[in-house]
């Protein structure tokens, strides 16, 4: 490690550690040079997006480094590697739309293309000024529940979660960011344990089938299981969740729904149901709308 001098050095060092050692990237980043920068930005205790200054783009390269601070990054990418855990278990630290939210293992890392869709406004044609009470069903550590309290400052968020560890997790960031007269924590098994007459609700369910749970990459499995696998199509919380949310949604209501790479499971097991696929970063099948007229028309 003698000749690394900057972070620029200590980045292309981890990136191609990380390359070797074949980790699987998806919370958060996508190869091995952002998630490097990840962790190393992280330890030297630079801001994460460093590397986004257009007008320096070679800045990191001109930020000296320590021995000491070489030896704690080689450190935590060593533990990347042999752990197998996602960097943001390691950094207790994920962000969504250039916002910071805590996270450790007792919930699922943060990383719904829901996010996106607050943040560019892609659902404000939908909503009204009649649009009080939003939703986030399987809240996790509560990231879009404070998300959507700071995109639309006039309505009261809650955030629902099964887990009382995930909701744990969700304290703490409804407490980061200053949101505890706007955003409720409630624990709720789906809409079982909640009220009815909500505008909006945005879930993010555990959507992976059974079959693509057995070939999960150890990352995925260092978080909650009951946060990812749903059933032998992947359908089984979402069947649940159609069943009882049409009566609890108002009539202008709409549910936001993330499925992941499971859209032909979606159209399988809801062949007549019209949905609007909604357009993310990942292209538009992942991430759909429906509204409470639909779900009132599903077949029992």
């Amino acid at each position: 490690m003698s000749e690394l001098k900057n972070v620029g050095d200590l980045i292309r060092s981890a990136a191609q550690q990380l390359e070797d050692a074949g980790v699987a990237f998806g919370h958060g980043t996508t190869n091995a040079y952002d998630e490097a920068a990840w962790l190393v930005l992280w330890q030297v205790g630079l801001p994460i997006d460093s590397l986004l200054a257009e007008d320096e783009p070679d800045s990191v390269d001109r930020n000296p480094v320590t021995p000491e601070q070489e030896a704690l990054v080689q450190q935590l990418v060593e533990q990347r590697i042999s752990t197998r855990k996602p960097a943001a278990y390691l950094t207790r630290e994920a962000w969504l739309q250039g916002v910071p939210f805590y996270i450790d293992e007792r919930s699922i890392v943060p990383r719904s293309f829901i996010a996106e869709l607050l943040a560019d406004g892609s659902i404000d044609d939908w909503l009204s000024d009649e649009t009080h009470k939003v939703l986030d069903l399987c809240t996790g550590n509560g990231s879009l529940a404070c998300l959507a309290a700071m995109t639309y400052p006039d309505v009261e968020v809650t955030g629902a979660d099964i887990s009382e560890d995930a909701l744990a997790v969700a304290r703490i960031n409804v407490e980061k960011h200053g949101l505890q007269e706007r955003v409720q924590l409630v624990q709720s098994d789906g809409m079982n344990a909640l009220d009815a007459d909500w505008d909006l609700v945005l879930c993010n369910p555990p959507y992976v089938n059974s079959d693509s749970m057995g070939k999960l990459p150890e990352e995925y499995r260092a978080e909650p299981e009951l946060a990812l696998a749903g059933g032998a199509d992947g359908m089984d919380f979402i069947r649940q969740l159609f069943k009882a949310l049409p009566a609890k949604l108002k009539p202008n209501g709409v549910l936001v729904l993330e499925i992941g790479n499971e859209k032909a499971y979606f159209e399988a097991a809801f062949p007549t149901l019209p949905v609007f696929w909604l357009e993310t970063s990942s292209g538009d099948e992942q991430v759909l709308l429906v509204t409470q007229r639909a779900l009132m028309e599903l077949p029992a």
